[in-house]
């Protein structure tokens, strides 16, 4: 999963960066096979005029679905931060349980024998050689 950070009108340290980082592979990294790109856009709305307005948005990339993108505006880019990684981590698993459940039923049905074939890349006598 490759994150990119940008950030208008605010200033990203090395902390903040970290911060982004982890909360993002503690949200996503159990999918990250289905997750190509993550691109988090950081910035202040009122500029140093203050008040809550600290935006915090989240573009991901799935195949076979539109592009999710999940946006929380604090006072607090931390709390901004940890909202939006919290709801696009509920929101890839609902969209990856859509896709399961709209899979072909030939895909999902599996037969008696389907234990029986071999693994993919050996050849059926290396597997009957293997488990004697």
């Amino acid at each position: 999963m490759q994150i990119t950070i940008h950030a208008k009108d605010i200033d990203v340290d090395a902390g903040l960066r970290e911060h982004v980082q982890r909360r993002l592979h503690f949200a996503l990294g159990w999918a990250q096979q289905h997750v190509g790109r993550v691109s988090v856009v950081l910035s202040d709305l009122n500029g140093p005029r203050g008040g809550a307005d600290k935006c915090c948005r989240l573009r991901c990339a799935l195949p076979g679905t539109p592009e999710m993108i999940v946006e929380d505006t604090q006072a607090d880019l931390a709390t901004a931060i940890d909202r939006v990684a919290d709801r696009a981590g509920r929101t890839l698993a609902r969209r990856l349980a859509r896709q399961r459940e709209n899979r072909p039923a030939q895909a999902r049905q599996h037969g008696p024998d389907d234990e029986l074939l071999p693994a993919s890349g050996r050849s059926a006598t290396a597997t009957a050689t293997a488990g004697q």
